[in-house]
């Protein structure tokens, strides 16, 4: 039962990510932790790797490689950062100076700022989500919001790109610190035929937000996360 429901929401996360670009840690890693503990971080990475290998593969032409280049040069410092901040500083404190900046650029975006994927943008960008991908899982929003007035299968094919990376990055870091075991990769095999299903589903999604509705989506989404990111600061 734990499985069947586990999988429900990765299904979810995956049809998310697969029609706006990103989302599937942001729907999966708080209901999984609460169903099962063990079911993140590995079993989600093993997923959200494998999503973005598949959304990467469907969307390869619209890849914006230049730009996760900048992105990632961003988010090697950013991750060392994150670590630092974790150990250092109180966590509470941090989540709420992170979910506030995402809002902060998340309402000026959709307003007046017009951000655009330059070199110095994606930069800042990996190096925000570098930090608030490792001290909280969700890195993908300061990335996305760069690209917001970008194509839609432009969006979901370089946040994929940008994902497989960042996965590959946790899941050796993860290794060599020694939380990757067997039990964790077999849990996260076992969830790959729902997270299939949810991206199969958002082929035809994806169809419907491309008409107009993809910045919405992300501006909307990206604010979700930060929301959750504070609400869980702020939890007794």
């Amino acid at each position: 039962m734990v499985i069947v429901l586990a999988g429900l929401v990765v299904a979810l996360g995956a049809l998310v990510q697969g029609t706006v670009g990103f989302g599937i840690a942001l729907v999966s890693a708080p209901l999984l932790a609460i169903l099962d503990p063990r079911l993140v971080p590995v079993p989600l990475l093993v997923l959200s790797g494998t999503h973005a290998l598949l959304s990467l593969a469907r969307e390869r032409g619209d890849t914006d490689w230049r730009g996760v280049g900048w992105a990632l040069v961003g988010r090697l410092p950013g991750t060392a950062l994150g670590v630092l901040a974790v150990a250092t500083l109180p966590q509470r404190k941090f989540a709420i100076l992170i979910a506030g900046s995402v809002l902060v650029c998340a309402g000026l975006s959709a307003l007046r700022w017009r951000l655009h994927p330059t070199p110095r943008t994606l930069m800042v960008a990996g190096l925000v989500g570098g930090v608030s991908g490792t001290a909280s899982s969700i890195g993908g929003p300061p990335v996305a919001l760069a690209y917001q007035r970008e194509r839609g299968a432009r969006i979901r094919s370089t946040m994929a790109a940008y994902f497989t990376a960042g996965t590959a990055m946790s899941v050796l870091s993860l290794a060599a610190a020694g939380q990757v075991r067997l039990d964790g990769l077999l849990t996260g095999a076992l969830l790959l035929p729902f997270m299939f299903a949810g991206f199969l589903l958002s082929s035809p999604a994806r169809r419907f937000l491309d008409r107009g509705w993809t910045r919405p989506a992300v501006v909307g989404l990206a604010c979700t996360s930060a929301l959750v990111l504070l609400a869980q600061a702020l939890a007794p």
